[in-house]
């Protein structure tokens, strides 16, 4: 692919305002409108090539299809162009995607669903007006089947190591199910059972083929761009010096399983805060940890000297 110039840049928006204020200040009571003009025609946006070739957990993408180009193209446009958003993005994936590689290296699921909790949760433990919760947004419900506990002490749905196993479980089925590892992202969405229905009605079983509601409709369209700038940052406009990347912070796994009444005491005797404890363990959701049942839990303890 061609290198890219993106002419939207918070630099140039920056630019025009300072050049407009400037020029106002120097020339008050005069007519500006020419090298205002020049300003303005310096700023230019620029639509998108397709990629040469597309693909999702090795299964391409029809980009012939004029409805299939257009509706990447839309998400690509999206993405690109909330940059923002984009850079913050590429920031996180340095420090979140070497925790779940590995765990879905692990599970037999593709490495490209990396990006589906990138297009969930933006790599944060997000929680949605429904009720879902964490970088891969879990329902309740659905985290229970998928062996979680949930309640209000203690929600494993904010547990990115646990719940990414969690959502590899569920889409492992899904691909068992449709035979398709991207009717398995579509379903993750719409769920299984949404899926199915719209097959049977539609008589279609690809997920390019069937007409979804909007949100499933653009979803996978939504990973794939996603997946086009994270892998490309710099072709489309996105440099992040090394050192602004965001690191993960080593931890030791502590076993507990026994209760803890006072976090803020455990956190004290572990030379860490209780703020540093809740970083790095946002499952807890209370300042004590209710265990009755002498359940085995880990508790991580960022190694010393990464935090005053």
């Amino acid at each position: 692919m061609k290198k890219i110039v993106l002419g939207f840049s918070i630099a140039v928006v920056s630019l025009i305002a300072l050049g407009a204020v400037k020029l106002s200040e120097k020339n008050a009571g005069s007519s500006t409108g020419g090298q205002l003009d020049s300003l303005v025609n310096d700023y230019k946006v620029y639509s998108l090539p397709m990629p040469e070739g597309l693909s999702f957990a090795g299964e391409d993408v029809p980009l012939t299809d004029p409805d299939i180009e257009e509706r990447f193209d839309n998400e690509l446009l999206s993405n690109v162009y909330f940059q923002s958003n984009a850079i913050k993005l590429i920031k996180k994936a340095n420090k979140y995607f070497p925790i779940i590689e590995p765990i879905l290296k692990e599970e037999g699921i593709p490495d490209d669903f990396k990006y589906l909790a990138v297009a969930e949760s933006a790599l944060s433990n997000a929680v949605s007006p429904a009720g879902a919760k964490g970088f891969w947004q879990l329902m309740p419900a659905t985290a229970r089947e998928l062996g979680m506990e949930v309640n209000d002490n203690v929600d494993e749905r904010y547990d990115m190591e646990m719940s990414t196993r969690a959502a590899c479980k569920y889409l492992k089925e899904s691909k068992k199910n449709f035979g398709s590892w991207t009717l398995a992202a579509a379903a993750y969405n719409a769920g299984n059972a949404g899926v199915n229905r719209q097959q049977d009605r539609q008589e279609e079983d690809e997920y390019y083929d069937l007409l979804l509601n909007s949100e499933t409709a653009r979803y996978v369209f939504r990973i794939l761009a996603l997946k086009e700038i994270l892998e490309k940052p710099e072709s489309y406009g996105f440099h992040v010096a090394p050192e602004h990347l965001y690191q993960n912070v080593p931890v030791t796994k502590i076993k507990v399983d026994y209760e803890v009444d006072d976090l803020v005491a455990f956190a004290k005797a572990n030379k860490i805060t209780y703020k540093v404890l809740k970083l790095h363990n946002p499952w807890l959701r209370e300042a004590k940890l209710n265990n009755k049942s002498r359940k085995t839990y880990y508790l991580s303890i960022p190694e010393a000297g990464y935090y005053k």
